[in-house]
């Protein structure tokens, strides 16, 4: 015998109301005769405190789908839905038994139902969390809503690796929409179509520790984060400002957002895609999605040759009636497509992109552009594709295309092609958003043309293959008599994919005016402004010393600094690998390095600007060392590798390159490279190197930040720059001489009197606090033991405050003191006139070590293959 604990007959308007709470249904003390609702809008069900309630509830304005819901009572907002996809109307019965929660319409038409269950239900219960639970009679949890989201996620709730969010289709209809948010071991993706569009670590705020694998992600009062280990490790967190109550909701915009919320107010804390124009389908099929920089809300329209289908439409179809757009022949329409249609392709326009170009990989490497072209005309899913010029790669748009991407700030090469069908009509539905007239199109022009086509070409190719013999028998005489060279390859004899932009040497010295204007240079090379036919500014890096490294691992290398993509990292844009002459090509940061702003003849630094561009600095390292797909150590982090843009938004540059141009050496025991002065112990030592080893040279880059001057500089200031007590060494002996600021720092740190340690230009207007949580960071930074120095992640977490800054160890900073020491009397002996030889750590690799004169700038006389100090 079935037991029924209530049977609810939905009909609002004869809902009774009653005050009191409710929190829980026990069999068998309910049934349908004493069944009591708290509202009027279908609520029968409270949590203990009230901050939840469950309700048959209709959430559009015309009572016609009603869901059985969980809802967050102070902001009316539904978290959870059972019957998404199969609403009641107002006549719909749901059913509570021993065997679960079970939804019909009046006539017994089967809607919703929970799962079958272990053992027979005794109560239904809703959390305060929200969770919506049924018990059995030992209080056991049967079935629980937690384990079966919708859209939405709250604190205390876990989204498990398997799980997903759907977003529904709109505010009123809660059915199923085309996005899906997936958590897989690595990462939280969205996607669309079965496509990725959007990854959570992509995220300038997503700090990512990628030697753990993710279990589940939740939110709570601090952020938004993915745990492993049970949940002991954050494998990827956003933190955000703390909230006692939040949510992560998938919403039908596609986007996901963590919202928090103060009594009935709603504040949005994140959201990604930031760039609403990479949500797949923001401006419908083919529409052309453009960034408003003056609000969040993209502009849409229809690429040239293509107009919408109808007012009420936003997908777009070609203008000119004769043709048609093509379905996939998954698609219930494919049917009444023509075999003797024609296909052929509209361009689209310069500036183009597709999300899938990001997230796919190439149907097919290294082939040209007719190629690709046959590859999706014989492929009946094939609706369109994306040529990338460079690299030869060809990308399919299948299935169903969604919306374009103008890119007018990314330098791509992509061409984009509309597959459109000649001399057919196509009657589709809604989804595919097409409705054209037949076009007259005689059969034997469907013969006649493309047989014509086919012979022109074939006479075309003869010709030119007979004009280019000559060329190519003298090209190979000339190869035949010249050296064998590791550069002698040419980069258009094979392709590899993700390549950036590949630019002709003729170009970039037009480009840069015959390399003109020098704007610095380095161990690698001179770097020269550039500008581009398309008035782009660019920064030209000009590369020497290449050594025996092979073409083909240069551009395999090039094409894994290109596909970093960071706020914090200066973009590769091109590259040139022709004959002997390699460059890179940059983008321009108009306000140069770091060194020349603090350090040269230019208006102070104010302290809110030093802290922007020391986190910039910090989260374009951290996104290095967390947030790639292999993790990138930079080897040479100092001032003049950090640039400045605009509002001294800080870059790295140069990330990867040393690896790059030292493929003989390993990535991880290696010779010495790097700059004297910001070198940690481990080189020195034959260790190995790790990302620790660029959080050292960060805490000297950041001491430098906070000081205005380089950590190893001339002493101009009046006070000693050692007070200790009698006895004790000095970091400076004389009134004026050389000043080792790293141990100036750790000393000031010792006696609580970190206003010493600011930039004097700042005359006061920084606080003590200010600078007493920058020092304390770097310190942390130049730990000796490399395990003792926090990670990137933690590093940035501590400057932006979400963290305290970690107690310095002393012992593990004890060497400074003897660099200091060290420093001390190789400055009373340049005073002297004398010469030294100082080996710092003899147990390194001195083999060409040679002695040299003290430098009243630098301490040039130290070997870098000695010494991690000043330089």
């Amino acid at each position: 015998m079935e037991f029924i604990l209530f049977f609810l007959i939905l009909s609002l308007s004869s809902i009774p109301v009653f005050g009191f709470t409710l929190t829980e249904f026990v069999y068998p003390n309910f049934t349908a005769s004493n069944l009591q609702f708290i509202d009027s809008t279908g609520s029968f069900l409270l949590s203990r405190n009230g901050t939840f309630k469950t309700a048959i509830f209709n959430p559009g304005s015309e009572q016609v789908h009603f869901y059985l819901c969980v809802i967050h009572v102070e902001s009316n907002t539904i978290i959870w839905s059972a019957n998404g996809d199969a609403p009641v109307s107002n006549s719909g019965i749901m059913m509570l038994t021993k065997n679960g929660i079970n939804i019909t319409e009046k006539d017994d038409s089967f809607k919703w139902s929970t799962p079958p269950l272990k053992s027979a239900v005794y109560v239904l219960q809703l959390t305060e969390s929200g969770n919506l639970l049924l018990l059995d009679q030992f209080n056991r949890t049967l079935w629980e809503s937690f384990n079966h989201p919708t859209d939405t996620i709250v604190i205390g709730q876990k989204l498990r690796v398997g799980m997903m969010l759907s977003s529904a289709i709109s505010g009123d209809d809660l059915s199923k929409g085309h996005y899906r948010l997936s958590l897989t071991a690595s990462d939280a993706m969205l996607q669309w179509q079965g496509l990725t569009y959007w990854k959570l670590s992509m995220e300038t705020k997503a700090y990512t520790n990628s030697n753990y694998a993710v279990e589940y992600m939740s939110v709570n009062q601090t952020g938004l984060y993915l745990f492993g280990q049970n949940g002991s490790v954050v494998v990827i967190m956003v933190n955000l400002l703390q909230s006692t109550f939040r949510i992560a909701k998938l919403d039908d915009s596609g986007q996901l957002t963590v919202i928090s919320f103060v009594g009935s107010d709603i504040k949005r804390d994140f959201g990604g895609p930031v760039d609403g124009c990479r949500v797949p389908y923001v401006c419908g099929g083919l529409g052309v999605c453009t960034p408003d920089v003056l609000s969040d809300n993209p502009k849409c329209s229809c690429p040239a040759n293509f107009n919408l289908r109808s007012h009420n439409s936003s997908s777009c179809v070609p203008t000119d009636g004769s043709y048609s757009l093509p379905v996939s022949c998954n698609s219930t329409n494919y049917s009444n497509l023509s075999n003797s249609s024609s296909t052929s392709y509209i361009r689209l326009g310069f500036g183009m992109d597709y999300f899938t170009t990001d997230f796919t990989k190439p149907f097919r490497y290294g082939v040209n552009l007719s190629m690709c072209q046959n590859l999706c005309s014989v492929d009946c899913s094939c609706l369109g594709i994306f040529y990338a010029n460079s690299s030869g790669s060809c990308y399919k748009l299948e299935e169903e295309i969604g919306s374009i991407m103008l890119e007018t700030s990314r330098n791509n090469d992509l061409l984009g092609f509309v597959k459109i069908l000649i001399g057919v009509s196509t009657t589709l539905g809604d989804n595919d958003n097409f409705d054209q007239e037949t076009a007259d199109f005689p059969l034997v022009a469907l013969v006649v043309v493309p047989f014509t086509g086919v012979f022109l070409l074939m006479a075309l190719g003869f010709i030119l293959w007979r004009r280019s013999r000559p060329q190519r028998m003298e090209k190979i005489k000339s190869k035949k008599s010249q050296p064998s060279s590791p550069y002698s390859e040419d980069l258009d004899v094979f392709s590899i994919p993700g390549l950036p932009v590949r630019f002709e040497y003729k170009q970039l010295e037009a480009a840069t005016e015959n390399f003109k204007t020098q704007i610095g240079t380095g161990g690698f090379g001179a770097v020269y402004k550039g500008v581009l036919p398309d008035n782009t500014l660019v920064a030209v890096k000009k590369i020497i010393n290449l050594g025996s490294q092979g073409q083909r691992d240069f551009c395999t290398e090039i094409a894994i600094i290109g596909s970093i993509h960071h706020i914090n990292l200066v973009k590769l844009k091109g590259f040139c690998a022709q004959e002997r002459q390699r460059l890179l090509v940059y983008e321009y940061m108009n306000r140069g390095s770091l060194d020349r702003t603090l350090f040269g003849n230019v208006p102070v630094l104010e302290w809110q600007e030093r802290v922007e561009i020391a986190l910039g600095s910090a989260r374009g390292l951290a996104y290095l060392h967390s947030g790639c797909e292999q993790k990138i150590v930079h080897c040479d982090v100092k001032p003049e590798n950090i640039l400045l843009h605009d509002n001294f938004q800080a870059k790295l540059s140069d990330f990867g390159l040393s690896k790059l141009l030292n493929r003989e050496q390993s990535s991880l025991i290696t010779t010495m490279r790097g700059t004297r002065g910001y070198l940690a112990p481990e080189w020195l030592t034959s260790s190995a190197i790790s990302d620790k080893t660029d959080v050292y040279s960060f805490g000297m880059v950041l001491l430098e930040i906070v000081s205005g001057r380089k950590n190893c500089s001339l002493r101009t200031q009046s006070h000693s720059l050692d007070d200790t007590a009698a006895g004790d060494h000095s970091s400076s002996s004389s009134a004026q001489g050389l000043a080792y600021f790293p141990l100036f720092a750790l000393e000031m740190h010792e006696k609580g009197r970190y206003l010493e340690l600011a930039d004097p230009k700042l005359e006061g207007r920084v606080k003590g606090g200010d600078i007493e949580k920058f020092v304390r960071v770097a310190l942390c930074c130049v730990h000796e033991e490399p395990s003792l120095r926090p990670t990137m992640v933690s590093v940035v977490s501590m400057l932006e405050g979400e963290i305290p800054p970690t107690e310095p160890r002393m012992e593990s900073l004890n060497f400074l003191r003897f660099y200091g020491r060290r420093f001390a009397e190789a400055s009373t002996m340049e005073e002297a006139g004398g010469q030294t030889d100082l080996m710092l750590y003899p147990q390194a690799n001195t083999s060409h070590t040679t002695s040299r004169s003290v430098s009243n700038a630098y301490f040039s006389y130290i070997s870098s293959q000695q010494i991690s100090g000043p330089r």
